[in-house]
C-alpha cells in the first residue's frame, strides 16, 4: 500500500494514516509512503543495508582490533563513597608476573593530566546570559579527575591503574593493590543530600544543589492556584538504571612518538567530541594530535557519548609507557563504572477550574547528579520540567529543578534525557486529578487537549510546538485499542484469577536543536559514492536511511552509497549521534548537500545537452533541459565529469515536536504480584518515517525500554553507598519472552515539519519517554478495585503485593 501525500495541506497530514490494528500484522512492511522532493527512496521500508556483515560475524567491533604490542589496563576502585586517601601500597602489585607498570593520581597529576569536564551550562535553552563561560569553568563545577589522587567520592572511582601483559596479570596485579582510607560521611538519597546538616560533597556547593533551573511566573502560579476550584498534588520518584548496552565500553590507546599524536580506539557515539574534549582539557594539545578511530558499536543509549576517565588514562599510559594499552569493561564494573541515570524525586500539582480546565501547573524537581557535574548532566533535570506541560493547554505555570550532589556514580542522559521524567508529571496527574472529581480520565485528558487550532503554540516552558494534531493521535489510538472490547477482556481476566488495567497517555518530545552536523558526498565516475558524516550509528541503521536519502535523490541503486563514520582524521568535522540528532540533524545536512551535489551536475549537464543551466531541471535523478525530450542520467554527469564532490551543513532553528498517544493493558496476579502486559499499541508522528520499517523498531524498542524501568530495572544503592544490584542477576532487563513483539500495533500517523528538508521529527527515544507511565497507570487501574492509589517504579512483585497490603 503506497500513501501518496504530495497532495495534503499541512493540517491533514495526520489524516493518511497507516492501518494498523491487533488482527494485522503486515505493517509496517506492506505501508509505504510517498513524500515530495525527498526522493523516491525515502519513506520506504528498505531492508537494512548493514546486516548481511552483522549477521555473518564479518562486523568489525572495538574487541576485534588488535595492536602489537599492546598491553592490558585493569582499574583499582574505590568501596568506599566518601574517603579521603591515605596513601596506596603498591608493592606487592608491582612484583606480580607480567606486571609492567601501576600508576596512580599522583602521576596523573605531575605529568599535567586534566580532568573530565562538563560540557552543558546549567540555563534553559535559547537563554541568552551576559555572564558567558567557556565550556568546563571550574567557577561552574569543578572537572572529575580521571583517576583519584586525594579524595574518593563514590564507589567505583579509579584509584589506580595497572598495566601488564595479559588481562589476567593486570587483574591479579590490582588486586593487590592496598589503598589506606580515612572514611567520611556519605549521602546518597537525593532527597537527603539537601536536608540541612547532610555532607558536604564539594564545598563549592555546601548545600549540594550544584545549579537551580526554573522556568515560568511564580506570581501567576499562585494566583491560578489561589483561585482554582480543586487542586491534584503528586510525588513521584524515577528509579536510578544503566544503559545496559550489549557491547560494554572499551578503549586502546596508542602513542606515535616520532609523530607526537595520540590514536584512540574508541567506543564512542561521538567520536569528534571525544577528540576535542581530550584535547583541550586533558591533554592541552591541538585537536589534531588526537585520532579517535570507532568502529562498529553494540549499542550505546547515550552511555558511550561522553568522555570517560578510562579514555583519558588508556591515552596517558600508552605514552608513559611506550606501548599500546587496552582496556574493555567487565559487566559487573559497568555497572559502578559507565553513568547512571534518572534518580529523580518530584513534586507536581495541576490547578483546575470548575469546568476541569487546567489553570496551572507546579512543579519541584530534585536530580541526583552523583558526585560530579558529568559533561552533559544538566540535559536530563532540565528536560524534566522543560516538557512537562507536555500537549495540555496550560495557561501558566513555574517549574523548578535542582541538580543535587550525592555520593554515587555522576549521571548522565541515557536514552530519553528528561523525558521519561518529565512525561510521568502531567500523565499520573492527571489520573488522579479525574479519580478525585469523579470524571473519566480519558475525557479529562480531551477537554484539556491543546487543539490544532491553536498551533503554533507556545508553552509555559518555552516551547514552539509547529505541527501536529493531537486529539486526533488520541482519539485514533482509542480506536486501536480495542476499547469496546474490554469490558469482555477484564471478565475474561477475572474468570482466571487476574486483575486487568487499561491506560492512554498522550506523549510529545522536544529534540533535534542546539548542535549541527556536516556531511561529505563524494560521488566517483564509477559510479559509487561515498557518504562522510560525523554522526556514530550505535545500531539505528544510519547507513540504510543515509542511503535512502542520497540515492533517491541522484536516481542511482542503494548498494552504491558507502556510509563512512567513525574516523576523525578523515571525517573534517562532526556533532556525533545523541538526543535523536542523526535523522533530524545528520539525515538534514545529507539532504542539503546531495542537493549541492546536484547543483554542482547542473553545469556538465548543461553542456552536454547544449543548453543554458537556467532552462535545466532535474528530477528522479535526471537532469532535463525544460519543454524538450533532452535528457541525460545523473551517473553519466558524473562520469563525465569525473566525479562531482561537495560538503554541506545544516543547523536546526527550532526543536521537532514528535508526538502521539500510547497505551497498554496489563494483567496482575493478585496472588503473587507478577504483572504481565498483554498488549501496547501507538500512534506517533514521527514526521517524515525515512524508513517506516526502521521508525517501527525505534518506537517498539524505545517502549521495552521503558518498560525495562517500569518494570524490572533499578539500580539500587543501600545507605551505606553500596550499589546492590549490580549485575544482571540482580537488574532485571526485560527479555524478548516478558514483551514479546506480537504485543505491539503500530500506527504512524506524519506531519512533516517545516524545520528541517526531510519534515522529519525524533523517534529514537519516543517509546522510552512515555511508556513508564503508561505501564504504571495501567497497574494502578488495574488495583484500584482493591483501594491501590499509587505505586512505586519498578513495579515488581515485591512491591505490587506491597501496594496490595498496604491498601488493604
Amino acid at each position: 500500500m503506497v500513501v501518496d501525500l504530495s497532495a495534503a495541506l499541512p493540517n491533514d497530514w495526520c489524516r493518511l494514516i497507516c492501518p494498523a490494528s491487533f488482527g494485522d500484522k503486515s505493517w509496517p512492511m506492506s505501508v509505504e509512503f510517498s513524500f515530495p522532493g525527498t526522493g523516491k527512496f525515502v519513506g520506504k521500508s528498505v531492508h537494512r543495508l548493514e546486516d548481511e556483515d552483522l549477521l555473518r560475524g564479518a562486523a568489525r567491533f572495538l574487541d576485534d582490533i588488535q595492536i602489537a604490542g599492546e598491553t592490558h589496563a585493569c582499574f583499582v576502585r574505590s568501596d568506599i563513597p566518601n574517603a579521603e586517601i591515605q596513601g596506596i601500597d603498591l608493592s606487592h602489585a608491582t612484583i606480580v608476573p607480567g606486571v609492567i607498570a601501576v600508576l596512580t593520581g599522583r602521576e596523573l597529576e605531575a605529568d599535567g593530566i586534566g580532568g573530565v569536564p562538563w560540557e552543558v551550562r546549567p540555563l534553559m535553552e535559547k537563554t541568552t546570559d551576559k555572564n558567558e563561560v567557556e565550556q568546563g569553568d571550574p567557577s561552574i563545577a569543578r572537572p572529575q579527575p580521571a583517576m583519584a589522587s586525594e579524595k574518593v567520592l563514590y564507589v567505583g572511582q579509579i584509584v589506580a591503574m595497572v598495566i601488564a601483559e595479559t588481562p589476567a596479570a593486570a587483574q591479579t596485579g590490582a588486586e593487590n593493590v592496598l589503598v589506606d582510607y580515612d572514611h567520611l560521611p556519605s549521602v546518597i538519597h537525593v532527597e537527603d543530600a539537601v536536608k540541612d546538616g547532610a555532607p558536604v560533597i564539594d564545598p563549592q556547593f555546601p548545600d549540594n544543589v550544584c545549579f537551580r533551573l526554573a522556568m515560568g511566573d511564580s506570581e501567576k502560579t499562585e494566583a491560578a492556584f489561589d483561585a482554582a476550584a480543586h487542586v491534584t498534588r503528586i510525588r513521584h520518584v524515577q528509579n536510578r538504571g544503566v544503559g545496559a548496552p550489549i557491547e560494554t565500553r572499551g578503549y586502546v590507546g596508542d602513542w606515535d612518538p616520532e609523530k607526537g599524536r595520540y590514536t584512540l580506539h574508541a567506543t564512542a557515539g561521538k567520536p569528534h567530541p571525544v577528540r576535542n574534549t581530550l584535547a583541550k582539557f586533558c591533554f592541552h594539545c591541538a585537536a589534531e594530535d588526537i585520532r579517535v578511530l570507532v568502529p562498529n558499536l553494540g549499542g550505546g543509549f547515550g552511555a558511550k557519548n561522553i568522555v570517560y576517565g578510562e579514555e583519558v588514562l588508556v591515552l596517558w599510559a600508552a605514552r608513559r609507557i611506550g606501548k599500546p594499552v587496552r582496556w574493555i569493561s567487565g559487566r559487573g564494573e559497568s555497572f559502578t563504572s559507565d553513568v547512571h541515570t534518572r534518580d529523580l524525586v518530584s513534586e507536581a500539582e495541576l490547578a483546575f477550574d470548575k469546568d476541569h480546565r487546567i489553570l496551572a501547573m507546579r512543579v519541584r524537581n530534585l536530580g541526583n547528579l552523583g558526585a560530579y557535574l558529568a559533561p552533559r548532566a544538566v540535559n536530563p533535570v532540565r528536560n524534566s520540567i522543560k516538557i512537562a506541560p507536555s500537549v495540555y493547554d496550560v495557561p501558566t505555570g513555574y517549574l523548578e529543578a535542582w541538580g543535587v550532589l550525592t555520593n554515587t556514580v555522576p549521571t548522565c542522559p541515557i536514552r530519553g534525557a528528561g523525558e521519561p521524567e518529565g512525561q510521568f508529571t502531567p500523565e499520573r496527574l492527571i489520573d488522579v486529578a479525574a479519580d478525585e472529581l469523579g470524571i473519566d480520565r480519558f475525557d479529562l485528558r480531551r477537554r484539556n487537549l491543546i487543539s490544532i487550532d491553536q498551533l503554533p503554540y507556545r508553552t509555559v516552558t518555552n516551547l514552539d510546538y509547529d505541527c501536529g494534531d493531537f486529539p486526533a493521535n488520541f482519539d485514533r489510538a482509542m480506536a486501536v485499542s480495542d476499547r469496546d472490547g474490554y469490558a469482555d477482556r477484564v471478565e475474561a481476566s477475572h474468570r482466571r484469577g487476574l486483575m486487568r488495567g487499561f491506560s492512554l497517555c498522550n506523549t510529545i518530545e522536544a529534540l533535534g536543536f542546539g548542535l549541527d552536523e556536516e556531511a561529505d558526498i563524494r560521488c566517483r565516475a564509477d559510479g559509487s559514492v561515498d557518504v562522510r558524516i560525523g554522526s556514530m550509528s550505535n545500531g539505528q541503521g544510519h547507513h540504510t536511511i543515509y542511503a535512502q536519502i542520497v540515492a533517491g535523490r541522484i536516481g542511482i541503486p542503494l548498494e552504491a552509497i558507502n556510509v563512512i563514520q567513525g574516523d576523525t582524521d578523515d571525517i573534517a568535522y562532526g556533532t556525533g549521534t545523541g538526543a535523536c540528532r542523526s535523522i533530524i540533524v545528520g539525515g538534514s545536512a545529507i539532504a542539503v548537500t546531495t542537493d549541492r551535489v546536484i547543483e554542482k551536475g547542473l553545469k556538465t549537464a548543461a553542456e552536454l545537452l547544449e543548453a543554458a543551466p537556467e532552462d535545466v531541471e532535474f528530477e528522479g535523478g535526471i537532469y532535463t533541459v525544460l519543454g524538450t525530450d533532452r535528457r541525460i542520467e545523473f551517473s553519466d554527469v558524473v562520469r563525465e565529469a569525473n566525479g562531482i564532490d561537495a560538503t554541506g551543513r545544516f543547523l536546526p532553528n527550532d526543536f521537532t515536536y514528535p508526538n502521539g498517544a500510547h497505551g497498554c493493558e496489563v494483567e496482575i496476579d493478585p496472588e503473587t504480584g507478577t504483572v504481565t502486559l498483554d498488549r501496547y499499541f501507538m500512534v506517533h508522528d514521527c514526521g517524515t518515517p525515512v524508513n517506516p520499517m526502521l521508525v517501527e523498531a525505534q518506537l517498539l524498542g524505545g517502549v521495552v525500554h521503558g518498560l525495562g524501568q517500569a518494570l524490572s530495572e533499578h539500580v539500587i544503592y543501600d545507605d551505606g553507598g553500596q550499589i546492590l544490584s549490580g549485575s544482571f542477576l540482580d537488574y532485571g532487563l526485560p527479555r524478548a519472552d516478558n514483551i514479546p513483539a506480537s504485543l505491539f500495533v503500530c500506527e504512524l500517523r506524519p506531519v512533516p515539519t517545516a524545520t528541517n528538508p526531510l519534515g522529519a521529527k525524533a523517534v529514537g527515544e519516543a517509546g522510552v519517554a512515555i511508556s513508564p507511565i503508561v505501564a504504571v497507570n495501567a497497574v494502578i487501574d488495574a488495583l484500584s478495585p482493591l483501594g491501590v492509589k499509587n505505586i512505586s517504579m519498578p513495579m515488581t512483585p515485591a512491591k505490587v503485593m506491597a501496594a496490595i497490603k498496604n491498601a488493604g
